[in-house]
């Protein structure tokens, strides 16, 4: 019985702490090498009846930066950005997705999603009401947190 209490306790701790960062993120620790992120992202279609399935998507990319990419830091999942490059998309990175209903101001957790090999994420939940969808990147120990933004009307009767 105590080992299930710890562990419960433990659960909530560490969701309270994922709620906690997401809904504020920090940027990674300042080493003098800190990759600028840029992350993009849609959620759609928009306006959507109530209860059909809402499609988020984005891409998460890092600055082409001589002394990050090229230099002293690489960046896993990365390859080196060519001369007429200025963005490069980051794979399997985590994406936080969160929810706040209209007139609210809490933010819910929905999901993590990893992007795929070359930066871009997708999943799809259900929209009830109204609101805006957050996609958060956190950052890393090398790179800075991003995030991106959607507001989505739902429209259509409650049951």
């Amino acid at each position: 019985m105590m080992r299930r209490l710890a562990a419960g306790a433990a659960a909530a701790a560490l969701g309270a702490a994922v709620l906690a960062g997401a809904a504020a993120p920090a940027s990674a620790a300042t080493h003098g090498y800190d990759g600028n992120t840029s992350l993009s992202f849609d959620a759609g279609p928009e306006p959507i009846r109530r209860g059909a399935d809402l499609s988020l998507q984005g891409k998460l990319s890092v600055e082409c930066d001589e002394d990050y990419i090229d230099g002293i830091v690489a960046v896993f999942n990365s390859d080196k950005c060519d001369d007429d490059e200025r963005w490069h998309r980051l794979g399997w990175k985590k994406v936080v997705i969160l929810f706040q209903p209209a007139g609210s101001h809490k933010w819910h957790y929905v999901d993590t999603v990893r992007t795929d090999r070359n930066g871009y994420f997708y999943t799809e939940e259900t929209a009830y009401v109204s609101g805006t969808w957050r996609a958060v990147f956190e950052g890393s120990r090398y790179l800075e947190g991003s995030e991106g933004r959607d507001w989505v009307k739902v429209y259509g009767h409650r049951h």
